[in-house]
């Protein structure tokens, strides 16, 4: 099969979908939430919601299917009516447990929320290029599916069969990835970076060749070539959309690809830089130093008391 630079950088990034639990409530209803410090994800089951962020002016409105990702920098408010006064959300979770919270009389709105955990990989990715809030509208190509998994979910969270908390973290994941592709269906919005240029199809046969086969001392023309544009046209197009020269990004994914080898794997360092692309150990752990600040070695080390510590 073709390479998926999508899948293999999703693969290196260390994103885990968490789902907390529902959330249903009746009446005139308002909670606010201070800033999450990192990405959140609500998603309306049943009913709707306003959605407004601190310091914008404007509010969004969500109905069934909908899903709200915040980027976690700003507080919100989330109300059946933005003109309702909000209640402080964190007392009342506090004040109740269960994995479905209840608030107000009735049923009239039901939500399933969560947050995204990022390691350092996934943290560069997508935290300067997501907006404050980003709405995925149930009309998206991805509402179908979407709307199955939040069914799912929901059973899930509300059942408490073995097993429950496992298959709602699973199917959490392919929600994040739907929410993925939804947002990366509008590549010309997106900032300069990464997450653009694995969006947009003129450099993509590029791409490909270079997730295919990291190791490999590609050359401009080759990859230009690929991408049917000459070298100019090609690297004006390529730094346009991913923020950084062809061959500059083939060294952050291999420098990626070595973070991710020495944290998890036992391959010595001197195969891993062949595998990397370097014909000397010596040539890897410079560039590697130059990227990370410290030595190949030293890195796996810190890493490895970490995970055990």
């Amino acid at each position: 099969m073709p390479a998926d630079p999508l899948s293999d950088t999703l693969g290196l990034m260390d994103a885990r979908c968490v789902i907390s639990g529902g959330f249903t409530a009746g009446g005139d209803w308002a909670l606010r939430f201070p800033a999450p410090g990192m990405l959140k994800i609500t998603a309306v089951v049943r009913g709707g919601m306003s959605v407004s962020l601190e310091g914008l002016p404007e509010f969004a409105r969500l109905g069934p299917g909908d899903v709200a990702v915040f980027d976690g920098s700003r507080a919100f408010v989330v109300a059946s009516d933005s003109s309702v006064q909000p209640a402080d959300a964190e007392t009342l979770f506090a004040d109740t447990s269960g994995s479905i919270i209840r608030h107000g009389g009735g049923e009239d709105a039901v939500f399933v929320g969560g947050h995204i955990e990022l390691g350092r990989a996934g943290e560069e990715l997508l935290l300067h290029a997501l907006p404050p809030l980003l709405c995925v509208r149930s009309g998206a190509e991805e509402a179908p599916v979407m709307r199955w998994l939040l069914d799912q979910l929901l059973r899930e969270l509300a059942a408490e069969r073995a097993g429950a908390d496992f298959a709602a973290d699973q199917l959490a994941q392919l929600m994040f990835v739907q929410v993925l592709r939804a947002y990366l269906a509008d590549a010309d919005a997106l900032p300069a970076g990464r997450l653009r240029a694995l969006a947009d199809e003129r450099i993509a046969p590029a791409l490909r060749l270079m997730h295919a086969d990291p190791g490999r001392p590609w050359q401009l023309e080759e990859l230009a070539r690929a991408a049917a544009m000459s070298r100019t046209t090609f690297a004006e197009r390529f730094r346009a959309v991913a923020g950084v020269p062809p061959l500059t990004y083939l060294l952050d994914w291999r420098m990626s690809l070595a973070r991710r080898a020495l944290r998890d794997g036992e391959t010595s360092v001197s195969a891993l830089a062949q595998r990397v692309g370097y014909t000397s150990e010596s040539a890897f752990s410079n560039a590697f130093k130059r990227t990370t600040g410290v030595a190949p070695r030293r890195y796996r080390d810190v890493a490895r008391a970490a995970l055990t510590g």
